[in-house]
């Protein structure tokens, strides 16, 4: 069985555990989400995407 899960729900999973269990403060956690929001609206945001999706793309093993 497949399942398939975006992202940021991924991401927002290993956040959540960064607070449970390592005891990473709250506020960390949103500097570091708000510096990803306004990372998308500069110059590097085109090559952001394509770097994430090749490295998912690793880490599946897809086989386009």
């Amino acid at each position: 069985m497949t399942v398939s899960l975006p992202l940021v729900v991924v991401l927002g999973f290993f956040a959540w555990g960064a607070i449970k269990f390592l005891g990473v403060r709250t506020w960390v956690v949103v500097l570091i989400a708000l510096f990803g929001f306004w990372l998308s609206h500069t110059f590097l945001a085109p090559s952001i995407e394509p770097g994430t999706r090749s490295g998912v793309d690793v880490i599946n093993g897809s086989h386009d």
